[in-house]
């Protein structure tokens, strides 16, 4: 026996050392070389050959550099190295092109274990270098992270990078593409009977005009009745809209009841008479992710007519033009008017609060806009007047424009032009809910010191899973600044029928089935706004039933707005957030800490597992008892103690209400 044991650990020794000693020549590989389009997922731009991701030249602390490849956190690169490569070599630093400052961070990963990173970079820092060994490691994964401040102008370089290999280096997909699931449905359809859906709280300034619908599900016709509304507002009580101007300042309980020939339905409001409105996040309809600049006055009244019918009940309220409105001159007044695609701007507005929705626009601080038409810089006063005339409610104010005027990157600098449109906003007699747009970085550090009702805090959003986890994932970094009134807005909802922005043709989504429901879970535990952005006119069910879930809604619109909380866990993250009677809107969400399939041939398992989640009910200050209900199922689970589990879909969500029985 000890003879055979001595010849079985010769021959293994011997493989062994015929393995390890590869004899072959070694060759340098330049990262570029090797760089593919198709094998890379990074979630804002596409990695740039030889120059910045923004296609600009390779520079970082005012030093020039020839190779590389400029990217963009987060960014996944995923080579297959073979076993044969023997190391990695090269620096790593943040673009010197970039207006603001950011926090980043390079990592090398072998084989799922950390083999070298960075520390935080900004820009100005001097370039780190790094040499790695490969031996024996079959893949590679070059990865840029953000560093808690989210992706906004995280411009990362790899530079001058070489591998050593005695074999060849494959670029590989990151990812694969994902398993194709059926649609399903998860929400009950509305009963029969009225059932109200408007928020528990409705914020308005005395003496500007008042617009507010009774948002009741249930069969029609319906008969409406208000009691406890203060002086100088009425109820039309065949469509349910309650309009005037209030005379006096106060909070008013204000009953609500709904009747159709199936019951009755009654619930109990305040009305917020004073200087602060929008005390839920807005809901609504926003042009540009489906339309793009070719949005029109048709395209608006459609989808005006189509929010009445089929989501008003539901809470859904704005509808809104983005950028491609603008004429290409202002009036000798100093007027900008709306181009020919508009040609009754007055009428439109008109059209859309008769069906008791409301109505909003788009403009910048700057020369101009994202779209390079028209903005408001030196016009602001005139704007916020022109906008008032013809009804508007909701202005969107993106940023990017106003670089062409920006004197420095400070916040105080970029946070001027708010406060400018701000104070020409308060001279208009109208309730317009003002959002602080795209383009300014760390916008929650200021935007409602400058009158901001809510703030975009990311790049533009588009349907693509790692791009929405990265700008969904990141806003527990700001969570503390909102409250009622006060909202981050982490971009729109991209489900639906979508793409003028982005493509040549209007597509569905390309979030799959889970991902959707994790998408609208997660904004809706975040108090963010909801802003459609898909083609209203063709709506498929399953859409609908993503839209018009009243459980998942109030979860949006509860009026404490308390901030969420993120914890981390093996097989994702779980959110959670308090609600006004004291339960607790929780999220269970499968999400990748990388973006990242080692082992392709595992891709469709991986795609149909579904993960375990577990939660300390003391994680939520909870010692006794609580009752669990399945908000998308609107099923109760039953009661818990101690702790709750839950099972998630791959890129799925569970979305409970947790309730302590005492």
């Amino acid at each position: 026996m000890k003879t055979e044991k001595y010849i079985i650990i010769f021959l293994v020794a011997s493989m062994w050392l015929v393995c390890s000693c590869d004899n072959r020549p070694t060759r340098e590989v330049w990262l570029e070389e090797i760089y593919r389009d198709s094998c890379f997922v990074q979630d804002w731009g596409i990695p740039q050959i030889n120059q910045s991701v923004v296609w600009t030249p390779l520079k970082v602390n005012g030093v020039a550099y020839e190779h590389g490849i400029g990217a963009h956190s987060i960014s996944r690169m995923l080579y297959d190295l073979g076993g044969k490569a023997v190391s990695v070599s090269g620096l790593v630093g943040a673009d010197d092109n970039n207006m603001y400052a950011c926090n980043l961070q390079f990592k090398i990963i072998g084989d799922e274990k950390e083999l070298w990173k960075s520390g935080v970079m900004q820009k100005g820092d001097a370039v780190k270098e790094f040499n790695v060994n490969l031996s024996g490691i079959d893949k590679v994964l070059l990865l840029v992270e953000e560093c808690g401040d989210g992706i906004m102008y995280d411009h990362a370089d790899w530079l001058n990078v070489k591998f050593v290999t005695r074999g060849e280096i494959t670029p590989i997909p990151a990812w694969p593409k994902p398993v194709t699931k059926e649609k399903y449905i998860l929400t009950p359809k509305a009963p029969e009977t009225p059932q109200i859906n408007n928020p528990m709280v409705y914020g308005a300034r005395p003496g500007n005009p008042f617009l507010m619908a009774i948002m009741a599900t249930g069969n029609r016709p319906m008969m409406y009745e208000a009691s406890g509304l203060p002086d100088g507002l009425k109820l039309n009580s065949e469509t349910g809209l309650i309009t005037g101007k209030a005379n006096a300042g106060g909070d008013y309980k204000v009953l609500l009841k709904a009747v159709n020939d199936k019951g009755t339905a009654e619930k109990e409001i305040t009305l917020k008479i004073g200087e602060r409105i929008a005390l839920t996040p807005p809901m609504g309809w926003n042009s540009w992710n489906c339309w793009g600049l070719s949005v029109d006055d048709k395209k608006v009244r459609e989808a005006a007519r189509m929010m009445n019918e089929k989501l008003q009940a539901y809470g859904w309220t704005y509808v809104n033009i983005d950028d491609g409105w603008e004429a290409a001159e202002r009036t000798e007044q100093g007027e900008l008017l709306a181009n020919e695609k508009f040609p009754d701007f007055k009428g439109l507005s008109d059209y859309i609060h008769s069906l008791g929705l409301k109505f909003g626009i788009y403009s910048s601080p700057g020369p101009t806009t994202c779209g390079d038409f028209l903005g408001s810089y030196q016009h602001e006063e005139i704007d916020a007047r022109t906008w008032g005339e013809w009804g508007v409610d909701y202005l969107k104010y993106d940023h990017c424009g106003y670089h062409a005027v920006q004197e420095n990157s400070e916040e105080k600098t970029i946070q001027e032009p708010y406060i400018v449109m701000r104070k020409a906003l308060d001279k208009v007699d109208r309730d317009i809910v003002y959002c602080v747009g795209y383009g300014a970085p760390n916008v929650w550090n200021w935007a409602k010191e400058a009158g901001g009702d809510l703030w975009r805090t990311t790049r533009d959003i588009t349907d693509e899973w790692n791009v929405v986890t990265a700008i969904g994932c990141f806003q527990d970094v700001c969570a503390q600044t909102i409250a009622p009134g006060s909202y981050n807005d982490p971009d729109m909802l991209v489900v639906g029928k979508l793409g003028k922005a982005w493509r040549e043709k209007v597509h569905e989504s390309a979030l799959t089935p889970d991902e959707q429901y994790s998408h609208i879970s997660l904004w809706c535990i975040l108090s963010a706004p909801l802003l459609i952005g898909c083609d209203m006119s063709d709506i498929d069910d399953f859409t609908l039933n993503l839209l018009t879930n009243n459980e998942v809604i109030a979860v949006n619109q509860d009026p404490l707005v308390a901030p969420a909380t993120k914890l981390l866990t093996d097989n994702g993250q779980i959110w959670y957030k308090r609600l006004y009677d004291g339960s607790y809107a929780v999220g269970f969400f499968q999400i990748d800490p990388y973006f990242i399939l080692w082992d392709q041939d595992e891709a469709e398992a991986v795609q149909m597992k579904t993960y375990d989640f577990e939660l300390a009910l003391k994680q939520l200050g909870i010692t006794g008892k609580v009752s669990v209900r399945d908000l998308w199922r609107q099923k109760d689970l039953g009661e818990y103690e101690g702790e709750f589990r839950t099972q998630v879909p791959y890129h799925g969500v569970s979305l409970v209400k947790i309730t302590p029985a005492d």
